[in-house]
């Protein structure tokens, strides 16, 4: 029995939609102005105008609403162009274009490691913000210098596997719906005494979606890394030592994958932590291992396509040997 004609198109407007998005990112980056995730934060913020209470339940009817309402426009998107082939595979490489970061990351991150170069601490200090959250006044050019590959570990899975793994789930719902999720999990879901409750849902809802992206990251930085054992030890070492359930996979695969500590003591939104060393028997992060980090991420990023593609390849080949059989 021949497979029913359309059969495949899902599984080829997934495949030639990411891979298009994805080469989109290498040679363009991020969009300097209208970016559709700024776009959706400053909606996010005027939502939360509106609700704000410092109340858990409140928190989570603005999870809902904003990550709900995005993943509801892309669905109605998707619908729309459901007929047409070539309109639904520009809508997924313009969804994963705008979703993913990876390159925008990477220019980020070495500019903050030339600046460190160049012997500029101060120009890196005021850089590093564009990158993570943390205090940069108290560090110097090393711990700068760790911040970034903390960051760019994070990110390799926050910015680009976890959406390629949402997108091969759901299609442009599942890419927007992750991007909302993620987005909100940094403008609401962080500690503060203003967020603590009210972003408490975005934060949780934010792990749960950030699970599987992590867990590959994890995986092909061990395979991608060059010191496959030890990326996997600092792995099942330290990653549950984490307080976050995702970033400790990616940042221990990817200290052990480049030799490297992290962790340890940092300032965080006007607060002090004081986070275990990942990768105990690694050597301190040098400016040098900026580079080498975004190199990872960025053979990291490109197996996660290859590994999204194939899966959802594989899915649809099996349905179609499935309906063969009746």
């Amino acid at each position: 029995m021949l497979a029913p004609r359309g059969t495949w198109r899902h599984e080829r407007v997934y495949a030639c939609g990411a891979a298009a998005g994805i080469f989109a990112d290498l040679l363009l980056g991020d969009p300097r102005r209208g970016h559709p995730v700024a776009g959706f934060g400053r909606a996010a913020a005027a939502v939360e105008r509106g609700l704000w209470r410092d109340h858990r339940g409140v928190g989570a009817l603005h999870t809902v609403v904003c990550a709900g309402g995005a993943a509801g426009g892309a669905a109605l998107a998707s619908r729309l162009v459901r007929r047409s082939p070539v309109a639904s595979v520009a809508l997924t490489a313009a969804a994963t274009w705008a979703v993913v970061g990876g390159t925008s990351l990477g220019r980020e991150a070495r500019g903050v490691g030339d600046a460190l170069e160049a012997g500029d601490v101060e120009r890196a200090r005021e850089l590093l913000p564009r990158l993570c959250g943390r205090d940069p006044q108290g560090l110097d050019a090393d711990g700068i210098a760790r911040g970034v590959v903390e960051s760019v570990a994070e990110n390799t899975s926050d910015a680009v596997v976890g959406a390629l793994v949402w997108g091969a789930l759901g299609g442009v719902p599942g890419l927007v719906a992750f991007r909302a999720v993620n987005t909100l999990d940094a403008m609401v879901g962080h500690k503060s005494v203003k967020y603590r409750r009210f972003g408490w849902a975005s934060a949780r809802l934010d792990d749960v979606a950030g699970w599987p992206g992590a867990r590959l990251t994890g995986a092909l930085a061990v395979l991608a890394g060059g010191r496959p054992r030890q990326a996997l030890d600092a792995w099942r070492a330290d990653a549950r030592r984490h307080p976050s359930p995702n970033a400790g996979v990616v940042e221990s695969s990817f200290a052990g994958a480049l030799g490297v500590r992290l962790g340890g003591t940092l300032a965080y939104g006007g607060r002090v932590e004081h986070r275990p060393v990942l990768n105990a028997p690694g050597r301190a992060v040098e400016v040098r291992d900026v580079d080498r980090a975004v190199r990872l991420s960025r053979r990291v990023s490109l197996l996660a396509l290859g590994v999204c593609v194939g899966a959802r390849v594989c899915v649809g080949a099996r349905r179609i040997r499935a309906r063969g059989r009746r």
